[in-house]
Protein backbone atom coordinates (compact mmCIF):
# COMPACT_ATOMS: atom_id res chain seq x y z
CA UNK A 1 0.00 0.00 0.00
CA UNK A 2 2.79 2.11 0.55
CA UNK A 3 2.86 3.32 -3.57
CA UNK A 4 -0.62 4.25 -3.14
CA UNK A 5 1.12 7.36 -0.89
CA UNK A 6 1.31 9.34 -4.01
CA UNK A 7 -1.90 9.87 -4.26
CA UNK A 8 -4.40 12.75 -2.97
CA UNK A 9 -7.73 11.45 -3.69
CA UNK A 10 -10.01 9.68 -1.07
CA UNK A 11 -9.68 6.25 -2.70
CA UNK A 12 -12.13 3.52 -2.02
CA UNK A 13 -11.06 -0.36 -0.85
CA UNK A 14 -11.58 -1.70 -4.40
CA UNK A 15 -9.95 1.65 -6.01
CA UNK A 16 -7.33 0.60 -3.79
CA UNK A 17 -6.86 -2.71 -4.82
CA UNK A 18 -7.05 -1.96 -8.40
CA UNK A 19 -4.33 1.01 -7.95
CA UNK A 20 -1.58 -1.71 -6.56
CA UNK A 21 -1.95 -4.02 -10.01
CA UNK A 22 -4.62 -6.83 -8.02
CA UNK A 23 -6.51 -6.65 -11.73
CA UNK A 24 -4.19 -6.39 -13.89
CA UNK A 25 -1.51 -3.87 -15.34
CA UNK A 26 -3.76 -2.37 -18.01
CA UNK A 27 -6.71 -1.59 -15.67
CA UNK A 28 -4.53 -0.28 -13.22
CA UNK A 29 -3.32 2.70 -15.61
CA UNK A 30 -6.71 2.88 -16.92
CA UNK A 31 -8.04 3.85 -13.26
CA UNK A 32 -4.82 6.22 -12.16
CA UNK A 33 -5.14 8.22 -15.46
CA UNK A 34 -8.50 8.61 -14.39
CA UNK A 35 -7.47 9.30 -10.57
CA UNK A 36 -4.35 11.71 -11.79
CA UNK A 37 -7.46 13.76 -14.08
CA UNK A 38 -9.57 14.14 -10.84
CA UNK A 39 -6.61 15.46 -9.22
CA UNK A 40 -5.39 18.00 -11.47
CA UNK A 41 -9.23 19.35 -10.69
CA UNK A 42 -8.92 19.11 -7.13
CA UNK A 43 -11.37 16.38 -7.08
CA UNK A 44 -11.69 15.12 -3.73
CA UNK A 45 -13.02 11.09 -4.68
CA UNK A 46 -14.74 8.88 -7.76
CA UNK A 47 -18.20 8.21 -8.14
CA UNK A 48 -19.57 5.35 -9.62
CA UNK A 49 -20.58 6.16 -13.45
CA UNK A 50 -24.87 5.50 -13.52
CA UNK A 51 -25.78 5.39 -17.28
CA UNK A 52 -24.46 4.59 -20.51
CA UNK A 53 -21.30 6.51 -22.36
CA UNK A 54 -20.82 8.69 -25.18
CA UNK A 55 -17.40 9.06 -26.86
CA UNK A 56 -15.95 11.89 -28.95
CA UNK A 57 -13.66 9.47 -31.45
CA UNK A 58 -15.08 8.20 -33.61
CA UNK A 59 -12.93 8.56 -36.18
CA UNK A 60 -9.30 6.59 -36.91
CA UNK A 61 -6.85 9.75 -38.10
CA UNK A 62 -3.93 8.43 -38.61
CA UNK A 63 -2.28 11.68 -36.42
CA UNK A 64 -4.18 10.09 -32.99
CA UNK A 65 -1.43 6.92 -32.67
CA UNK A 66 -1.15 7.52 -28.94
CA UNK A 67 -4.94 7.31 -28.26
CA UNK A 68 -5.24 3.89 -31.14
CA UNK A 69 -2.15 2.52 -29.43
CA UNK A 70 -4.03 2.82 -25.94
CA UNK A 71 -6.89 1.56 -27.53
CA UNK A 72 -5.31 -1.53 -28.34
CA UNK A 73 -3.98 -2.54 -24.95
CA UNK A 74 -7.22 -1.73 -23.69
CA UNK A 75 -8.46 -4.79 -26.14
CA UNK A 76 -5.80 -7.06 -25.84
CA UNK A 77 -5.94 -6.82 -22.07
CA UNK A 78 -9.50 -8.03 -22.32
CA UNK A 79 -11.64 -4.60 -21.14
CA UNK A 80 -14.43 -2.70 -22.43
CA UNK A 81 -16.99 -0.02 -21.16
CA UNK A 82 -19.17 -1.08 -18.12
CA UNK A 83 -22.06 -0.13 -20.36
CA UNK A 84 -22.90 -0.06 -23.72
CA UNK A 85 -21.30 4.21 -25.35
CA UNK A 86 -22.31 5.95 -28.61
CA UNK A 87 -19.99 7.25 -30.44
CA UNK A 88 -19.59 10.68 -32.84
CA UNK A 89 -20.66 10.26 -36.26
CA UNK A 90 -18.64 8.62 -38.85
CA UNK A 91 -16.41 10.79 -40.25
CA UNK A 92 -17.12 9.93 -44.64
CA UNK A 93 -19.36 8.51 -47.34
CA UNK A 94 -19.65 8.91 -51.16
CA UNK A 95 -22.88 8.09 -52.28
CA UNK A 96 -24.33 10.86 -50.84
CA UNK A 97 -21.34 13.46 -50.13
CA UNK A 98 -19.81 13.53 -53.49
CA UNK A 99 -16.25 14.11 -53.27
CA UNK A 100 -13.74 13.78 -56.31
CA UNK A 101 -10.74 11.73 -57.27
CA UNK A 102 -8.11 14.05 -55.22
CA UNK A 103 -10.24 14.75 -52.18
CA UNK A 104 -11.15 10.56 -52.00
CA UNK A 105 -7.32 10.02 -51.92
CA UNK A 106 -6.38 12.47 -49.22
CA UNK A 107 -9.44 11.55 -46.94
CA UNK A 108 -7.81 7.70 -47.08
CA UNK A 109 -5.04 8.70 -45.78
CA UNK A 110 -6.78 11.09 -43.69
CA UNK A 111 -9.27 8.53 -42.70
CA UNK A 112 -7.46 5.53 -43.61
CA UNK A 113 -7.71 3.05 -40.68
CA UNK A 114 -11.61 4.04 -40.49
CA UNK A 115 -13.28 0.45 -41.11
CA UNK A 116 -10.64 -1.36 -38.34
CA UNK A 117 -11.41 0.83 -35.81
CA UNK A 118 -14.51 0.68 -36.07
CA UNK A 119 -14.36 -3.09 -35.28
CA UNK A 120 -11.95 -1.66 -32.72
CA UNK A 121 -14.89 0.65 -31.33
CA UNK A 122 -17.20 -2.98 -31.12
CA UNK A 123 -14.81 -4.46 -29.02
CA UNK A 124 -14.89 -1.85 -26.60
CA UNK A 125 -18.23 -1.81 -26.31
CA UNK A 126 -20.25 0.16 -29.31
CA UNK A 127 -24.13 -0.29 -28.56
CA UNK A 128 -24.54 -0.90 -32.21
CA UNK A 129 -23.46 -0.81 -35.87
CA UNK A 130 -25.62 2.61 -36.21
CA UNK A 131 -24.55 4.23 -32.88
CA UNK A 132 -22.54 6.99 -34.55
CA UNK A 133 -24.00 10.45 -34.00
CA UNK A 134 -23.40 13.23 -31.74
CA UNK A 135 -27.35 13.18 -31.27
CA UNK A 136 -27.28 10.02 -29.05
CA UNK A 137 -29.66 10.87 -26.82
CA UNK A 138 -32.67 11.51 -29.33
CA UNK A 139 -35.53 8.55 -29.11
CA UNK A 140 -34.66 6.68 -31.90
CA UNK A 141 -31.42 6.31 -31.03
CA UNK A 142 -31.82 5.58 -27.07
CA UNK A 143 -29.15 6.51 -25.31
CA UNK A 144 -31.43 8.82 -22.69
CA UNK A 145 -29.29 9.19 -19.29
CA UNK A 146 -32.27 9.86 -16.49
CA UNK A 147 -32.42 13.38 -14.32
CA UNK A 148 -29.26 13.17 -11.90
CA UNK A 149 -27.50 10.22 -13.64
CA UNK A 150 -23.88 10.38 -13.31
CA UNK A 151 -22.22 10.40 -16.97
CA UNK A 152 -18.64 9.97 -18.53
CA UNK A 153 -19.63 11.95 -21.36
CA UNK A 154 -17.30 13.49 -24.18
CA UNK A 155 -18.92 15.93 -27.20
CA UNK A 156 -19.64 19.30 -26.57
CA UNK A 157 -23.54 19.33 -28.00
CA UNK A 158 -23.91 16.30 -26.64
CA UNK A 159 -22.82 17.56 -22.89
CA UNK A 160 -24.57 20.80 -22.81
CA UNK A 161 -27.35 18.99 -23.70
CA UNK A 162 -27.76 16.08 -21.45
CA UNK A 163 -26.45 18.20 -18.62
CA UNK A 164 -29.48 21.20 -19.44
CA UNK A 165 -32.43 19.39 -21.05
CA UNK A 166 -32.40 15.89 -19.59
CA UNK A 167 -30.86 17.37 -15.95
CA UNK A 168 -27.93 14.05 -16.07
CA UNK A 169 -24.66 15.33 -14.97
CA UNK A 170 -21.34 15.08 -16.48
CA UNK A 171 -18.18 17.44 -17.38
CA UNK A 172 -16.63 18.36 -20.63
CA UNK A 173 -14.80 15.25 -20.70
CA UNK A 174 -11.70 14.82 -22.87
CA UNK A 175 -11.25 12.04 -25.46
CA UNK A 176 -9.43 8.84 -24.21
CA UNK A 177 -10.70 10.48 -20.51
CA UNK A 178 -14.02 9.48 -21.65
CA UNK A 179 -13.19 6.21 -22.59
CA UNK A 180 -11.00 5.44 -19.87
CA UNK A 181 -13.66 6.44 -17.04
CA UNK A 182 -16.32 4.07 -18.83
CA UNK A 183 -13.96 1.15 -18.35
CA UNK A 184 -13.68 1.94 -14.89
CA UNK A 185 -16.90 2.87 -14.54
CA UNK A 186 -16.17 5.86 -12.48
CA UNK A 187 -15.47 9.92 -12.98
CA UNK A 188 -14.23 12.22 -10.57
CA UNK A 189 -16.24 14.28 -8.91
CA UNK A 190 -16.19 18.28 -9.76
CA UNK A 191 -17.35 20.57 -11.81
CA UNK A 192 -20.90 20.01 -12.78
CA UNK A 193 -21.24 16.45 -11.32
CA UNK A 194 -21.62 19.50 -7.98
CA UNK A 195 -24.69 20.75 -7.07
CA UNK A 196 -22.11 24.17 -6.40
CA UNK A 197 -20.53 23.53 -9.86
CA UNK A 198 -24.06 23.73 -11.47
CA UNK A 199 -25.29 27.17 -10.36
CA UNK A 200 -25.07 30.38 -12.66
CA UNK A 201 -22.72 33.23 -12.65
CA UNK A 202 -24.47 35.04 -15.33
CA UNK A 203 -28.56 36.05 -16.08
CA UNK A 204 -29.47 36.20 -19.47
CA UNK A 205 -32.88 38.45 -20.39
CA UNK A 206 -33.63 37.81 -24.03
CA UNK A 207 -36.03 40.43 -25.06
CA UNK A 208 -36.15 40.29 -28.86
CA UNK A 209 -39.16 40.78 -30.58
CA UNK A 210 -39.77 37.54 -32.13
CA UNK A 211 -38.25 34.05 -31.21
CA UNK A 212 -34.30 33.98 -31.79
CA UNK A 213 -32.86 31.87 -34.20
CA UNK A 214 -31.23 29.09 -31.67
CA UNK A 215 -27.60 29.12 -33.65
CA UNK A 216 -26.76 33.00 -33.20
CA UNK A 217 -28.88 32.81 -29.43
CA UNK A 218 -26.69 30.27 -28.51
CA UNK A 219 -23.61 31.78 -30.06
CA UNK A 220 -24.15 35.19 -28.01
CA UNK A 221 -24.31 33.35 -25.07
CA UNK A 222 -21.50 31.12 -25.42
CA UNK A 223 -18.93 34.13 -26.16
CA UNK A 224 -20.08 36.39 -23.27
CA UNK A 225 -19.73 33.57 -20.49
CA UNK A 226 -17.12 31.30 -21.95
CA UNK A 227 -17.38 28.21 -19.78
CA UNK A 228 -19.98 29.87 -17.34
CA UNK A 229 -23.39 28.52 -16.64
CA UNK A 230 -26.04 31.11 -17.85
CA UNK A 231 -29.43 31.33 -16.94
CA UNK A 232 -31.50 32.58 -19.50
CA UNK A 233 -34.91 33.95 -19.00
CA UNK A 234 -37.10 35.75 -20.93
CA UNK A 235 -37.10 32.69 -23.84
CA UNK A 236 -39.81 30.41 -22.43
CA UNK A 237 -42.93 33.14 -23.63
CA UNK A 238 -42.03 31.85 -26.47
CA UNK A 239 -42.57 27.80 -25.74
CA UNK A 240 -45.86 28.21 -23.60
CA UNK A 241 -46.23 24.48 -23.64
CA UNK A 242 -42.49 24.18 -22.08
CA UNK A 243 -40.32 21.54 -23.26
CA UNK A 244 -41.66 19.70 -26.28
CA UNK A 245 -40.84 18.32 -29.89
CA UNK A 246 -39.97 21.72 -30.86
CA UNK A 247 -38.81 23.53 -27.92
CA UNK A 248 -36.34 20.55 -27.28
CA UNK A 249 -34.77 20.46 -30.43
CA UNK A 250 -34.54 24.23 -30.55
CA UNK A 251 -32.36 24.05 -27.38
CA UNK A 252 -30.56 21.08 -28.96
CA UNK A 253 -29.16 23.84 -31.30
CA UNK A 254 -29.01 26.53 -28.80
CA UNK A 255 -26.66 24.80 -26.43
CA UNK A 256 -24.39 23.17 -29.61
CA UNK A 257 -23.58 27.33 -30.45
CA UNK A 258 -23.12 27.96 -26.99
CA UNK A 259 -20.67 25.02 -26.39
CA UNK A 260 -18.87 25.92 -29.79
CA UNK A 261 -18.80 29.87 -29.48
CA UNK A 262 -17.44 28.99 -26.09
CA UNK A 263 -17.28 26.52 -23.93
CA UNK A 264 -20.66 26.05 -22.14
CA UNK A 265 -21.45 22.61 -20.76
CA UNK A 266 -24.72 23.61 -18.82
CA UNK A 267 -27.67 25.97 -19.34
CA UNK A 268 -30.88 26.85 -17.15
CA UNK A 269 -33.92 28.20 -19.12
CA UNK A 270 -36.65 29.62 -16.87
CA UNK A 271 -39.41 27.44 -16.35
CA UNK A 272 -38.61 25.12 -18.77
CA UNK A 273 -35.29 23.00 -18.21
CA UNK A 274 -35.76 20.94 -14.88
CA UNK A 275 -33.41 22.52 -12.51
CA UNK A 276 -34.62 25.64 -13.31
CA UNK A 277 -38.32 24.48 -12.81
CA UNK A 278 -37.07 22.67 -9.34
CA UNK A 279 -34.85 25.65 -8.05
CA UNK A 280 -35.86 28.83 -10.25
CA UNK A 281 -33.69 32.14 -9.58
CA UNK A 282 -31.68 29.99 -6.65
CA UNK A 283 -29.70 28.24 -9.14
CA UNK A 284 -27.76 32.17 -9.21
CA UNK A 285 -25.00 32.74 -7.26
CA UNK A 286 -24.70 35.84 -5.55
CA UNK A 287 -23.34 39.04 -7.22
CA UNK A 288 -24.04 37.22 -10.68
CA UNK A 289 -23.70 39.38 -13.75
CA UNK A 290 -26.52 40.31 -15.77
CA UNK A 291 -26.86 40.20 -19.88
CA UNK A 292 -29.56 41.26 -22.15
CA UNK A 293 -29.87 40.19 -25.93
CA UNK A 294 -32.56 42.23 -28.09
CA UNK A 295 -32.35 42.60 -32.03
CA UNK A 296 -29.90 44.49 -32.28
CA UNK A 297 -27.47 42.54 -30.02
CA UNK A 298 -27.91 39.44 -32.00
CA UNK A 299 -27.44 41.78 -35.12
CA UNK A 300 -23.92 42.83 -33.49
CA UNK A 301 -23.29 38.89 -33.59
CA UNK A 302 -23.99 37.88 -36.55
CA UNK A 303 -22.40 41.22 -38.40
CA UNK A 304 -19.10 40.19 -36.19
CA UNK A 305 -18.60 36.72 -37.67
CA UNK A 306 -15.41 36.52 -40.55
CA UNK A 307 -16.33 34.95 -43.98
CA UNK A 308 -13.11 32.91 -44.51
CA UNK A 309 -14.08 32.14 -48.15
CA UNK A 310 -11.22 33.31 -50.98
CA UNK A 311 -13.59 34.64 -52.96
CA UNK A 312 -17.01 36.43 -50.63
CA UNK A 313 -19.39 36.38 -53.42
CA UNK A 314 -18.32 32.98 -54.39
CA UNK A 315 -21.25 30.74 -55.79
CA UNK A 316 -21.82 28.30 -53.03
CA UNK A 317 -20.28 24.84 -54.03
CA UNK A 318 -22.52 22.81 -50.58
CA UNK A 319 -25.07 23.28 -47.85
CA UNK A 320 -24.40 21.13 -44.80
CA UNK A 321 -27.79 21.20 -42.62
CA UNK A 322 -27.34 19.34 -39.55
CA UNK A 323 -24.70 20.20 -36.69
CA UNK A 324 -25.34 18.84 -34.71
CA UNK A 325 -27.66 15.93 -35.94
CA UNK A 326 -31.05 16.91 -37.15
CA UNK A 327 -33.85 15.25 -35.16
CA UNK A 328 -36.76 13.61 -37.17
CA UNK A 329 -38.98 16.46 -36.79
CA UNK A 330 -36.77 19.04 -38.08
CA UNK A 331 -36.00 16.99 -41.09
CA UNK A 332 -39.84 17.28 -41.64
CA UNK A 333 -39.57 20.72 -41.03
CA UNK A 334 -37.08 21.34 -43.80
CA UNK A 335 -38.58 18.79 -46.45
CA UNK A 336 -41.65 20.75 -46.26
CA UNK A 337 -39.74 24.36 -46.23
CA UNK A 338 -37.98 23.31 -49.21
CA UNK A 339 -40.83 22.16 -50.91
CA UNK A 340 -43.02 25.32 -50.47
CA UNK A 341 -39.72 27.24 -51.55
CA UNK A 342 -39.69 25.47 -54.83
CA UNK A 343 -42.65 25.47 -55.62
CA UNK A 344 -42.70 29.26 -54.96
CA UNK A 345 -39.96 29.75 -57.24
CA UNK A 346 -41.56 27.51 -59.80
CA UNK A 347 -38.71 25.07 -59.64
CA UNK A 348 -37.93 21.22 -59.45
CA UNK A 349 -34.82 20.86 -57.83
CA UNK A 350 -32.16 22.96 -55.87
CA UNK A 351 -29.56 24.81 -57.62
CA UNK A 352 -26.82 23.95 -54.53
CA UNK A 353 -25.81 20.43 -53.43
CA UNK A 354 -27.61 20.20 -50.44
CA UNK A 355 -27.32 17.50 -47.59
CA UNK A 356 -29.14 16.96 -44.10
CA UNK A 357 -27.05 15.30 -41.86
CA UNK A 358 -29.11 12.87 -38.90
CA UNK A 359 -28.31 9.65 -36.81
CA UNK A 360 -28.42 7.10 -38.50
CA UNK A 361 -31.61 5.32 -37.03
CA UNK A 362 -33.69 8.86 -37.33
CA UNK A 363 -33.00 8.58 -40.82
CA UNK A 364 -34.50 4.61 -41.29
CA UNK A 365 -37.43 6.74 -39.74
CA UNK A 366 -37.40 9.12 -42.04
CA UNK A 367 -37.30 6.92 -45.17
CA UNK A 368 -40.36 5.23 -44.15
CA UNK A 369 -42.14 8.53 -44.47
CA UNK A 370 -42.44 7.21 -48.49
CA UNK A 371 -44.09 10.28 -49.61
CA UNK A 372 -41.55 12.89 -48.16
CA UNK A 373 -38.31 11.44 -48.45
CA UNK A 374 -39.50 10.83 -52.10
CA UNK A 375 -40.25 14.49 -52.29
CA UNK A 376 -37.07 15.53 -50.51
CA UNK A 377 -34.70 13.23 -52.50
CA UNK A 378 -36.55 14.42 -55.88
CA UNK A 379 -35.64 18.58 -54.85
CA UNK A 380 -31.78 16.87 -54.79
CA UNK A 381 -31.57 16.70 -51.58
CA UNK A 382 -29.12 14.35 -50.09
CA UNK A 383 -29.33 12.43 -46.48
CA UNK A 384 -26.41 10.99 -44.61
CA UNK A 385 -25.44 10.48 -40.88
CA UNK A 386 -21.57 11.70 -41.43
CA UNK A 387 -20.02 14.15 -39.57
CA UNK A 388 -20.19 17.51 -41.90
CA UNK A 389 -16.49 19.05 -39.17
CA UNK A 390 -14.91 16.22 -40.39
CA UNK A 391 -15.89 16.27 -44.23
CA UNK A 392 -14.46 19.90 -43.92
CA UNK A 393 -11.14 18.46 -42.51
CA UNK A 394 -10.30 17.62 -45.67
CA UNK A 395 -7.64 20.95 -46.77
CA UNK A 396 -9.06 20.38 -50.42
CA UNK A 397 -12.74 20.45 -49.10
CA UNK A 398 -12.04 23.36 -46.76
CA UNK A 399 -11.08 25.47 -49.59
CA UNK A 400 -14.64 25.06 -51.15
CA UNK A 401 -18.06 27.77 -50.71
CA UNK A 402 -19.38 26.06 -48.00
CA UNK A 403 -22.83 27.52 -46.23
CA UNK A 404 -24.02 26.26 -43.37
CA UNK A 405 -27.10 27.17 -40.94
CA UNK A 406 -24.52 25.34 -37.83
CA UNK A 407 -23.24 27.96 -35.82
CA UNK A 408 -20.67 25.18 -34.73
CA UNK A 409 -19.59 23.98 -38.11
CA UNK A 410 -19.32 27.84 -38.88
CA UNK A 411 -16.76 27.99 -35.65
CA UNK A 412 -14.46 25.30 -36.53
CA UNK A 413 -14.35 25.21 -39.97
CA UNK A 414 -13.99 27.84 -43.04
CA UNK A 415 -18.41 27.43 -43.80
CA UNK A 416 -20.23 30.06 -43.60
CA UNK A 417 -23.20 30.91 -41.32
CA UNK A 418 -26.08 32.11 -43.34
CA UNK A 419 -30.26 32.00 -40.97
CA UNK A 420 -32.26 29.44 -42.29
CA UNK A 421 -34.01 31.63 -44.55
CA UNK A 422 -31.19 33.05 -46.16
CA UNK A 423 -30.31 29.26 -46.69
CA UNK A 424 -33.44 28.28 -48.22
CA UNK A 425 -33.16 31.24 -50.51
CA UNK A 426 -29.48 30.53 -51.33
CA UNK A 427 -29.97 26.63 -52.11
CA UNK A 428 -32.90 27.21 -54.39
CA UNK A 429 -31.24 30.72 -56.74
CA UNK A 430 -27.82 29.02 -56.68
CA UNK A 431 -26.25 32.73 -55.71
CA UNK A 432 -25.45 34.67 -52.51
Amino acid sequence: MESLSRYKMDLSEEERTILIGNQGEIRRKALESVVLYGEAFNAKKLVPIDSDGHLVISVAVNVIEPYLEMVNELIDAGLQTSKPFTVDPRPIEYDNVKSNLLQRILFKLIFGKQEAYEQKLIELGLKNKNAFTCTGYLPEVGNIPKKGDVLAWSESSAVVFVNSVLGARTNRNSAGIDLLCNIVNKVPLFGLLTDEGRRSRWLFEVKTSVLPNAQLLGSAIGMRVVEDVPYIVGLNKFFIQGLNEASIDYLKDMGAAAASSGAVGLYHVENMTPEALEFKRDLLVNGYQKYIIDDSELKRVMQSYSVLWKRKKARPYRCFIGCPHLSFQQILWWSQQISQALESLKLEQLKVDTILCAAPDVLERFKQRQDRFEQLTAAGVKLTSICPLMYMSNPLTEKKPVITNSNKLRTYSSARFFLDERILEIICRGYL
